[in-house]
């Protein structure tokens, strides 16, 4: 079955094509809606495409990529129709969504409801449906939220400490981001380590420009760093995580900032961005070893933050059997890896330093045989969920 994902962000739009589960061809188009938009694709095995023009909107992003996966050199299908389905990753399924759901209008008016609790990510998500309704009206979509996952959470993981009419009337709750992740890493931890999923209790660490962390005991999260948008939890490339709520309007009288202001101020000028000038872990890491005293305070709270969070995991599960690093930072940084491990071998979690130095992005196991935790470096694979839960829509 050839089933087409595709994660539209405010600007941008990730695809990646499969055919029985394999990919065969993906990219990504940047800069939507300048005059100077970016196409990148690349046919497996080939060399990779690229392109640079005026792109409008979404809906003529999405024409640009059909038009390449049809295409005689770059192409890997000859007609649209042999498309059985598309995945569409969505932000936010609030409490009404709580698996992957067939898109039909319906949906679509109840996704439009959502906009408010995604207003940064929503409105995209929404945009890349209608873009493949009007163009491919005829092929089934299915959309696979980010917060799914994480509706196994206990009241006393969710719920906030505000007036319960907020709840009650506006859905103010702790919903969990990289959901699509942790599920994969949690069902690929059972495969890998030959376990019943069941029976493990494990804390899945995603880190990349947006990170988060999961407390999965038997397959259901029971707590995770995110909250009611992905603000929430580890320090990230351009968000602050965690932080004193009275911080707002401080920002708002100090600053003169607005709200909104104050939301993009947050989202997307703090983290490693605010305090070091750099968004990206390896500008941060050559910046360290430069002596860059800010850079490293940056990579320390890091580091912090993410072993606080183990331990709190720890206490929330009653125990641990296994921890997971997967996504772009930990996939590729063994020292990251290293001074996370380092930090949490008090809880007789026992690191092969010499496997795990220069390892990247390579299903590993890296504890020692006497470790009383097992250690996995797992990449994850966020679009395969995606296309796996289209497919078996299409076929109910």
């Amino acid at each position: 079955m050839n089933i087409l994902v595709l994660n539209s962000g405010s600007s941008s739009l990730k695809y990646k094509f499969f055919a029985d589960e394999k990919d065969i061809a993906h990219g990504l188009v940047e800069r939507i809606g300048s005059g100077q938009a970016q196409i990148t694709h690349e046919k497996v095995g080939n060399e990779k495409y690229r392109q640079e023009e005026a792109i409008a909107d979404h809906q003529k992003a999405l024409q640009m990529v059909l038009n390449l996966l049809t295409e005689e050199k770059y192409g890997v299908i000859s007609d649209l129709k042999e498309i059985n389905g598309i995945g569409h990753r969505v932000l936010h399924g609030g409490e009404v969504f709580k698996e992957s759901v067939s898109v039909d209008d319906q949906v679509l008016d109840r996704l439009e409801e959502l906009r408010e609790l995604g207003p940064l990510h929503m409105p995209a998500n929404i945009m890349g449906i209608r873009a493949c309704k009007e163009l491919m009206p005829e092929v089934p979509q299915v959309a696979v939220f980010d917060t799914a996952f994480h509706q196994t959470m206990p009241k006393k993981s969710f719920l906030y400490a505000l007036p319960f009419e907020l709840y009650e009337k506006h859905r103010v709750r702790r919903y969990g981001f990289h959901g699509t992740s942790h599920r994969y890493l949690a069902g690929r931890t059972a495969e890998f380590l030959q376990k019943p999923l069941t029976a493990l209790k494990m804390i899945t660490i995603h880190l990349g420009n947006g990170s988060s962390m999961a407390a999965i005991d038997g397959g259901k999260v029971v707590d995770t760093t995110m909250g009611l948008t992905p603000l929430e939890g580890l320090v990230m490339g351009t968000r602050s995580g965690d932080l004193d709520p009275a911080v707002v309007p401080f920002l708002c009288q100090n600053l003169n900032l607005s709200p909104a202001e104050v939301d993009t101020y947050l989202n997307k000028k703090s983290g490693f961005l605010g305090m070091t000038g750099y968004s990206d872990m390896r500008d941060i890491q050559k910046a360290r070893k430069q002596g860059n005293a800010q850079a490293e305070d940056a990579y320390q709270i890091f580091i912090h933050r993410i072993v606080k969070y183990v331990g709190a995991y720890l206490a929330v599960l009653k125990g641990l059997d296994v921890i997971i690093f997967s996504a772009g930072i930990v996939e590729n940084d063994s020292e990251t890896r290293e001074e996370i491990c380092r930090e949490l071998e008090f809880m007789g979690v026992k690191m092969d330093y010499t496997k795990n130095n220069g390892l990247r992005g390579e299903e590993s196991v890296l504890n020692t045989p006497d470790s009383n935790v097992s250690i996995l470096l797992l990449p994850t694979n966020e679009e395969l969920v995606i296309a796996r839960d289209t497919k078996e829509l299409i076929n109910k």
